[in-house]
């Protein structure tokens, strides 16, 4: 991107003025609803704010959590909206070369015929939120000063919360922290663990303009798909069954019924994954200098092998399609973001804040002094952990492949089902049974053994390229060699595993540590081999986590104080549990100094199309803009249908999906982006160019009528026909 030195002085000016209170900026925790009450009335929400703060009610007890991206409730029969892009993996395993529902869409005539979303797939409802900071705290300091029971002492309290939490069956719950520690909340959801595809866009629409548009604006992309939630017919969650019924949750969004328009109020409620606003600059120089880069290139390696095996083997293409997309997604967040960095200084301007709030604490007695302390160990951890970062990564994405990953986790299940179930590690109890072997099921939808074979060869090489003294000696001796050659003839090892074939992986599913020790499987003999240098790994990962849980809350309550001081903005970062953000609809001006409206609209999409993807709108669409067929649902400040609209909302990944919201509650539109210029503000919150992308609900509506017909979930939401 090119910008004038003007516009550079501007951005860099105004940026360091972000963290200012301001209605756009703020991923707020629903127990800062009553702080921010008047902010919300002020910036023309014409609903009482106490009616947010009711999480159960109506609006918030139709949002709900994918455990990835956000969805809503939008009927009284488990209909459920959410971006293309997030059922995206469902949509991929229910395709095949022959039958491709990615580029031909989907659309259920009856209940009966909506499929399966895949036995991993989830919608968590949020019931009640509880504070358990002072019994966490209390487990944290019974551990006393070794920091590996330190941790293990908080798991036990965080296991044994969750497993009363969770004793009626169908629930799932979780603690979260925030502020590094400063405050534990007990999240309890109902768990749907039958989630079926309703409806889903061809990708000509659902995800037009593909990694081209990604991040870009204008956007014209369709994104959005429907799910519904099933459970028994006693009304409870159930695992896939014919003779399940649809959810009827106690709430559910309505479509809005006044026009959207530019300086509107809109607001979103979400699960937003991660930000890292309260980082420290050595957090951040590692960030920038090594693990945005080093992830965004291993990515751009893996979809060049992918795409190249897929021109041959369409079936490739169709298994990885999720991959990809996710590669993709991630590859191009991350070098936005590394060209944001050098674009404002953000390196500049982390040290500049942390510099001033250093400088303060020196000026608060025995407190600060704690606090400077507390700084001090985290940038020796921060540094300690990045001397190994390499070779984690090499060995972990190794250990994720296919074959590998299934045998590393086979194993390790083994290993933990020794122990009492409250012992056992997180991820390996029997709360968490259902998800591994319904990971080892759907394999087989996203596995190909010679794509697999390229993937491991990858890594492997990775591997034998690092420094000697980087090395792993367990993996060295399984490899029994330095160099490719050695890496060839574990691969051809490797080619004799039966890992990949369903009913053998489910046969391991059960087994006791003896038979994996025992067995002559090489994915298997590898898992074996490997296991004892990676449990060292993780209690040596747990040693800086345990050292980390007594400096992290001292140091950010620290910042947290300083900020208050001077009248700033504190919300806790982002950490995929449930935030309201809110603003108004609105463009803005690109570096390069052209204006951007708010609205992109329906004609652009026809002009924008190639008759190629990505810009491979379908055929009925592009009739249909010829015609001039609105539905009805044409906007007359626009002279068209709106497609995408942009405003000023703070979010980020795990957002998408997020229904947005219209200053009655009412639904507008699905957020399921941000612009390139954005992805910054997940450092340092930018309010000049951070801007959501949705794709508004009267584009969807149209599609839904005039280019792959819907009457029966149109109806179903109470939308009458136009």
């Amino acid at each position: 991107m090119k910008k004038t030195l003007l516009a550079a002085g501007l951005s860099a000016a105004i940026l360091s003025l972000s963290t200012l209170v301001q209605a756009d900026e703020g991923m707020w925790v629903p127990q800062q609803l009553p702080e921010i009450a008047g902010q919300l009335k002020q910036a023309g929400l014409r609903l009482d704010p106490r009616q947010l703060a009711d999480l159960t009610g109506d609006p918030m007890g139709a949002v709900v959590s994918l455990g990835g991206c956000t969805a809503s409730f939008v009927s009284p029969q488990g209909l459920v909206a959410t971006n293309h892009h997030c059922a995206y993996g469902a949509i991929q395993l229910n395709s095949t070369a022959e039958k491709n529902l990615i580029r031909d869409g989907f659309s259920a005539p009856t209940l009966r015929d909506e499929l399966s979303a895949g036995p991993n797939a989830r919608i968590y409802v949020l019931e009640s939120i509880t504070d358990v900071t002072e019994q966490a705290r209390a487990a944290i300091a019974s551990a006393g000063e070794d920091p590996v029971k330190r941790v293990d002492a908080l798991e036990a309290f965080e296991k044994k919360l969750t497993s009363q939490c969770e004793a009626e069956p169908g629930y799932r719950c979780r603690v979260y922290s925030f502020m590094g520690g400063n405050t534990y909340r007990l999240f309890r959801n109902i768990e749907i663990r039958d989630v079926r595809l309703a409806y889903a866009p061809p990708s000509g629409i659902g995800k037009f303009g593909g990694d081209i548009d990604n991040w870009m604006w204008p956007r014209h992309t369709g994104d959005f798909s429907f799910y519904r939630a099933y459970v028994g017919k006693d009304g409870k969650p159930a695992a896939f069954s014919p003779d399940n019924v649809p959810y009827q949750p106690k709430h559910w969004l309505k479509i809005a019924d006044r026009p959207l328009g530019a300086g509107d109020f809109v607001m979103v409620a979400g699960y937003p994954g991660r930000t890292d606003r309260y980082a420290t600059v050595a957090q951040f120089e590692n960030t920038q200098n090594w693990t945005y880069p080093t992830i965004a290139q291993a990515y751009r390696d893996q979809i060049a092998l992918v795409e190249a095996a897929g021109k041959s083997n369409p079936e490739i293409a169709v298994k990885y399609a999720a991959n990809m997309a996710g590669w993709n997604n991630t590859m191009k967040n991350f070098e936005g973001q590394l060209e944001g960095f050098r674009r404002n200084n953000v390196l500049g301007i982390k040290q500049r804040e942390e510099a001033a709030v250093l400088a303060w604490l020196a000026t608060q007695g025995q407190r600060g002094k704690e606090a400077l302390e507390a700084h001090t160990r985290l940038v020796s951890l921060i540094r300690e952990s990045a001397r190994t970062q390499e070779r984690n990564f090499v060995v972990g994405n190794f250990n994720g492949t296919g074959l590998i990953g299934s045998a590393v986790r086979l194993y390790r299940l083994a290993i933990e089902r020794q122990k009492p179930d409250a012992q056992r590690e997180s991820g390996y109890q029997d709360r968490d049974l259902p998800m591994i072997e319904g990971g080892l099921r759907q394999m087989d939808r996203r596995y190909d053994p010679t794509m697999d074979r390229q993937l491991q060869a990858y890594w492997l090489n990775r591997y034998v390229a690092l420094p000697s003294d980087r090395h792993v000696a367990a993996v060295d001796g399984w490899l029994g060699g330095g160099d490719r050659v050695a890496v060839e003839r574990a691969l051809s090892r490797l080619d004799g595993s039966k890992l990949g074939v369903l009913d053998e992986r489910l046969k391991w599913l059960r087994a006791d540590k003896a038979a994996f020790e025992a067995s002559d499987d090489p994915a298997i003999r590898y898992a074996v081999a490997i296991m004892p240098t990676l449990l060292e790994m993780e209690r040596q990962a747990k040693t800086r986590t345990g050292e980390m849980l007594l400096a992290t809350p001292r140091y950010l309550q620290a910042v947290a104080d300083y900020r208050k001081s001077k009248g700033e903005a504190i919300y806790p970062d982002a950490n995929s549990s449930l935030r309201i953000t809110f603003g108004h609809v609105r463009g803005y001006t690109k570096l390069d100094g052209s204006v951007q409206t708010p609205f992109t609209l329906l004609e652009q999409v026809a002009a924008k199309s190639t008759g190629s993807e990505p810009f491979d709108s379908p055929q009925a669409l592009l009739d249909a803009v010829a015609a001039r067929r609105y539905g009805g649902l044409a906007d007359d400040r626009l002279g068209t249908v709106p497609v995408n609209f942009l405003s000023d909302l703070d979010i980020t990944g795990g957002n998408s999906g997020s229904p947005v919201l219209d200053a009655d509650g009412r639904l507008v539109g699905l957020a399921f982006d941000g612009t390139l210029e954005s992805v910054a503000s997940n450092w340092v919150f930018d309010p000049v160019l951070t801007r959501m992308i949705s794709v508004d609900q009267r584009y969807m509506r149209w599609v839904m009528q005039e280019v792959m017909p819907a009457p029966r979930l149109l109806q179903e939401m109470r939308i009458p026909a136009k």
